[in-house]
């Protein structure tokens, strides 16, 4: 008997990545949060239209926001549209909200924006990394780590 293939969900769809992040920033922890959205903005990241490579979350009165991610207006919402870059509510546990916040306090961590995606269930979801930023030596070891996997790779191929 032959394997079924499951079909692709329409619904668990990556939307934007920060691929960036991991090359600035040492990612020790992530956490899934959910988001607060207008239904232009939910229409217009269906369309894969949003960009969260400048953006960063912060904890302020207690709750988590998202700051300067762009989703694009969509065209058919006409005069009901949302504003591109407004700042946006997060949605996280109690613990985790704790966590991240003595995180950055105490250890020095950012909290930065991996991936915005929708879930099984087709919510809007955003992968928020507790990081920590590399130093130029740092960065420069990784790449090195990514060129020896490259070149290992390569060997391997050919050789077999």
């Amino acid at each position: 008997m032959a394997a079924k293939k499951k079909k692709a969900d329409p619904n668990n769809k990556l939307v934007a990545e920060n691929r960036r992040a991991r090359y600035d920033y040492a990612v020790e922890d992530t956490v899934e949060c959910g988001m607060v959205l207008h239904g232009s903005e939910v229409k217009s990241l269906r369309l894969g239209s949003a960009n969260i490579a400048e953006s960063y979350a912060t904890i302020e009165d207690g709750e988590l926001w998202l700051v300067n991610s762009a989703i694009q207006p969509y065209a058919q919402a006409k005069s009901f549209n949302h504003e591109e870059r407004r700042r946006r509510k997060l949605l996280a546990s109690k613990r985790e909200l704790a966590k991240m916040w003595q995180s950055i306090g105490r250890q020095g961590m950012t909290l930065v924006p991996l991936k915005l995606y929708f879930n099984d269930k087709g919510l809007a979801k955003l992968l928020i990394g507790i990081a920590k930023g590399k130093r130029l030596a740092d960065k420069r070891e990784t790449e090195k780590k990514r060129d020896w996997q490259k070149q290992k790779a390569r060997l391997l191929r050919d050789n077999s």
